[in-house]
């Protein structure tokens, strides 16, 4: 009994619920591709109209249709409906379709295809409450100050783009076309702006008196001449029989571009005449921050006869602080000898230097009457401590090996000279 009592209530149970899903059209929900409902018997055949562009302006019906929803109030814009079909058998319930009268496509962000027409073309969905966003707040299902074509960033297509009212489309930037804005902008080729030459005072004083003035300046920060003489040589050598004197300075006059340059020096022996003597006087420029090229002419006293020499040389601080300087010189005989020297300041202390120094001369060839031989043919290695009393004084001592070379080595033998010398050194470094 109890089991033929639970078949006749879910037999009645089921033919109640299967009218209620027969009313339910999902057809026109999105993603849902299901055959069409089957119609019961009972239902009337509604005439079709078709498919308006705009599924908002369809007309309705000319059939009043049955009302199963409460009817709206006054200032609604159409009357509320629900389904345009017949009534149902007595005894099964009236059941609304959810989703009739919703245009699912033309919700923002949906991307549908386009809508087919199915068996609800014709139905009038428009004045469902909550279906267009009703102006009545008092309507149930109302959606209330919605305004869903003004909804942006939902990728919706162009058809779906369909009440924005209002918006301006072309003045929103793209992502391909930008504002071109602040450091947006693209490199211009305009030229700089011209350098500024005026200056506050040139409004109170008169044009000489800021020519005088800038004059004066250019003078005193950088622009000025300079002076100085200078022996980094000024020694007694005291050698083993003999002794004899040597000198090595100069003296300029210039700016940190151009100088005047003179240099001299020479040696001789005491109680018999100069040896050796010569005076240069130069044009210098500094092509380098550390480098100055010189060029001038060289005059000899010494030896007899005099020579005058074109020269072309340079000086140089090294990278170590080492101070070089060479040159070549072309006489009016055509002959061409050259010198490079170097030496370096190895301070112990402040005023404690220990300098090393080093002094080679080369001929291009033979110079009988001035008993230089062709090739290396005089070198000296110089070891002086000196004392700066002050910057301008310092006294030092030493030691000196010369040495003679080749073909200059024979003509000092054949002198009577020693081509090989050693001598203590007294001497003094000094400027002003």
């Amino acid at each position: 009994m109890q089991l033929k009592f639970l078949l006749m209530a879910g037999g009645a149970a089921l033919g109640l619920a299967t009218p209620a899903a027969a009313q339910m059209d999902h057809s026109n929900m999105p993603g849902m591709k299901m055959p069409p409902p089957k119609t019961q018997a009972v239902k009337k055949p509604v005439a079709k109209k078709p498919a308006a562009t705009k599924p908002a302006a369809r007309k309705e019906s000319g059939r009043p249709a049955a009302r199963s929803t409460p009817r709206a109030k006054a200032g609604s814009a159409a009357k509320p409906a629900a389904s345009r079909s017949a009534k149902p058998p007595v005894g099964e319930p009236v059941v609304a379709d959810p989703h009739a009268g919703h245009d699912m496509s033309a919700m923002p962000g949906m991307n549908m295809p386009e809508a087919k027409p199915d068996s609800s073309s014709g139905h009038d969905m428009s004045a469902m409450p909550g279906a267009s966003g009703g102006t009545n707040p008092a309507e149930p299902g109302a959606m209330q100050g919605m305004d869903h074509g003004s909804m942006q960033g939902m990728g919706q297509s162009s058809g779906a783009m369909q009440g924005m009212s209002g918006h301006d489309m072309g003045s929103m930037p793209s992502a391909t076309g930008a504002a071109m804005v602040g450091t947006n902008l693209p490199a211009g080729t305009a030229p700089p702006p011209p350098i500024p030459t005026d200056r506050a005072a040139d409004q109170v004083y008169s044009a000489a008196a800021m020519a005088h003035s800038q004059q004066h300046l250019r003078s005193m920060h950088g622009g000025q001449n300079f002076s100085q003489v200078i022996f980094n040589l000024a020694e007694v050598q005291i050698r083993d029989g003999r002794d004899a004197y040597r000198w090595d300075g100069g003296a300029w006059y210039g700016g940190d571009i151009n100088r005047l340059v003179l240099k001299t020096e020479g040696e001789g022996n005491f109680g018999r005449s100069l040896e050796r003597a010569e005076l240069q006087a130069l044009y210098a420029r500094a092509i380098g921050p550390y480098t100055d090229f010189q060029a001038g002419i060289r005059y000899d006293f010494k030896p007899n006869p005099s020579r005058v020499y074109a020269t072309v040389g340079f000086e140089s601080l090294a990278p170590g602080f080492f101070d070089v300087e060479g040159a070549l010189f072309l006489s009016n005989k055509g002959d061409v000898l050259g010198r490079v020297e170097g030496y370096y300041d190895q301070r112990i202390t402040q005023r404690l230097i220990l300098q090393p120094r080093v002094e080679a001369e080369f001929a291009a060839q033979d110079v009988p009457a001035d008993r230089i031989g062709s090739g290396l043919s005089d070198i000296e290695l110089g070891l002086r401590l000196r004392y700066e009393v002050k910057r301008e004084f310092a006294p030092y001592i030493g030691v000196s090996y010369e040495s003679r070379v080749g073909r200059s080595a024979r003509f000092a033998r054949e002198d009577g000279e020693d081509a090989v010398s050693t001598s203590l050194v007294l001497g003094v470094r000094t400027w002003f």
